[in-house]
């Protein structure tokens, strides 16, 4: 009897085995693109002479690629996304509408150094409802409607307490558009993590922290955004549906503190894919920037399956 037992135990373990091989065998495939994946982002990145950060996932099933994942960057726009999650939270909550009516004043339009159609149309001021700032925020990047929907979702301390509050860290809003454009300095205080935004990316597409209304609209939003065409967006193939944000800092005395781009590319088989890429303190040129944001959101595109 002791026999048997000590045979069929051996056999139970070896189909064991056998059932895990294609198991591991993924494994060390995934792990094997994960590196493969991670070289060719720091690869890529070597043309800008200056500190790149990038971080890749499948919001769905994936681990997380990425290149100086935990380094500190400036967001500049790309910290309009947490805004508008915040924001949104506030009209879940009832505290906001809409198509509430905002007016604004001259004084609250942001310097000529800072990106605003609504300054520019309307350089005396106007009012805009809440929905109108919003679009104008997410998909044109308008200074003077981040700065007035910063206030209204409660200010920085409020917007970064939305951010703990859905498990995020090392991502900190901390000043406005107004402020930015006073020093080039300023723009330091709004940082983020590749790590810290993708995991907010991977929330907003997962629907935490925002009602399925609320994510719609955004997500809605961000994929009509017309900053940025040739980063994310840049080399995906034709017809490839991309919500995302970018941030610019614009380049003083040749160099540029940061070019930016954070968004969720919807893959053929319906999945989601995660990107960031934060290009900062660097004399390349824009094209080169924006190549750099392109070309690793490209190989993390072409190694999807393995990740």
């Amino acid at each position: 009897m002791n026999t048997r037992r000590a045979s069929l135990l051996v056999l139970v373990l070896v189909f064991g085995l056998l059932s895990l091989m294609p198991c591991l065998a993924q494994s060390n495939l995934n792990a094997a693109a994960r590196a493969k994946l991670r070289a060719e982002m720091a690869d890529i990145a070597q043309v800008t002479h200056g500190p790149v950060g990038a971080a890749a996932v499948i919001v769905e099933s994936g681990a997380v690629v990425s290149l100086h994942g935990e380094q500190r960057f400036p967001m500049q726009s790309v910290y309009k996304l947490p805004i508008g999650m915040a924001l949104l939270h506030q009209v879940d909550l009832g505290r906001l509408t809409l198509n509430q009516p905002v007016r604004i004043r001259q004084s609250d339009l942001v310097p000529p150094s800072r990106g605003s159609p609504i300054r520019d149309k309307y350089p005396h001021g106007t009012t805009m409802t809440v929905f109108e700032l919003l679009q104008a925020m997410m998909t044109v990047s308008d200074g003077t409607a981040s700065d007035i929907l910063l206030n209204l979702a409660g200010g920085p301390v409020r917007v970064t307490g939305y951010l703990r509050g859905l498990g995020v860290r090392d991502i900190v809003v901390a000043t406005s558009e107004r402020a930015m454009a006073g020093s080039e300095q300023v723009q330091y205080r709004n940082w983020a993590t590749p790590d810290a935004m993708v995991r907010l990316l991977c929330a907003l597409q997962q629907g935490r922290g925002l009602s399925a209304s609320s994510r719609r609209l955004l997500l809605g939003l961000i994929t009509g955004s017309t900053t940025g065409p040739d980063r994310i967006r840049g080399l995906m193939p034709v017809g490839t549906v991309v919500a995302h944000k970018t941030g610019s800092s614009g380049t003083v005395n040749g160099l540029t503190r940061a070019t930016n781009d954070a968004g969720l590319i919807t893959l053929p088989d319906g999945r989601h894919l995660a990107v960031v890429v934060f290009v900062s303190d660097t004399r390349a040129s824009d094209t080169v920037q924006a190549g750099v944001i392109a070309k690793i959101a490209r190989a993390a595109w072409d190694c999807r399956a393995n990740l």
